[in-house]
């Protein structure tokens, strides 16, 4: 589980990496809020840990710019000074908050709780993907690598049923069923045009693919990467 701390307080920062290294997870440290939608997009994290008092952005911005793009949890710390009230924080698309000083045994109990909620509730948020790639389904944006991707209806479509069905075989057939809803006229050769497509807009077009990858008279397979 991937954990994104976002604190500009070195020692508290410091502090929590290692209470959660300590813990099983893994943890990456943002200590400039301009960084830190960029490192977002990047990382993919599980759950973000987000300090409201932040150079280059606040934290507030940061949560309600995140939401338009990040489905996971967001656990906002403040202190004790911080003139923001807990509806404020829930409006701006935090799922809870911590005061600080930060007691570690509380900080992990209330990321394995909010990580477990996640879970039940988007249980797509656990399936497998492919590392470079990010798919917000809400509104059908793609990111690879942290950078947004251009893409037709029919290409998002495409991406987005190998994305469901990441690792495994998707034939012809289900491509072209899944999309005539899009254009009547989907057969073998469309499919192959598209996922031609696809492998330009992803850097992915020289063999090797390292992204979408052909199965010899079965179909095409989004790869676990």
């Amino acid at each position: 589980m991937k954990i994104l701390i976002v604190e500009d307080d070195a020692e508290i920062s410091r502090l929590t990496a290692m209470y959660l290294n300590a813990e099983g997870f893994e943890s990456k440290i943002i200590n400039d809020g301009a960084d830190a939608l960029a490192a977002i997009k990047s990382y993919h994290p599980d759950l973000i840990v987000l300090d409201l008092m932040l150079p280059g952005m606040s934290g507030l911005d940061i949560c309600k710019q995140a939401r338009l793009f990040y489905l996971g949890p967001i656990l906002v710390l403040t202190a004790c000074d911080d003139d923001v009230s807990e509806v404020s924080l829930l409006k701006f698309g935090a799922d809870d908050f911590l005061n600080k000083p930060l007691k570690p045994h509380i900080l992990v109990a209330r990321i394995e709780a909010l990580i477990r909620r996640s879970s039940v509730t988007n249980p797509e948020s656990r399936k497998l993907q492919h590392s470079k790639l990010h798919i917000n389904s809400v509104n059908r944006e793609v990111f690879l690598e942290g950078n947004i991707l251009a893409l037709t209806d029919s290409e998002y479509e495409m991406l987005h049923l190998l994305d469901n069905n990441v690792g495994k075989i998707v034939s012809r057939d289900d491509c072209c069923r899944a999309l005539r809803g899009i254009d009547y006229d989907f057969n073998d050769r469309s499919i192959d045009m598209r996922i031609s497509a696809l492998r330009k807009k992803l850097n992915d077009d020289k063999m090797p693919y390292k992204i979408i990858t052909t199965v010899r008279n079965k179909g095409y397979m989004l790869l676990n990467g």
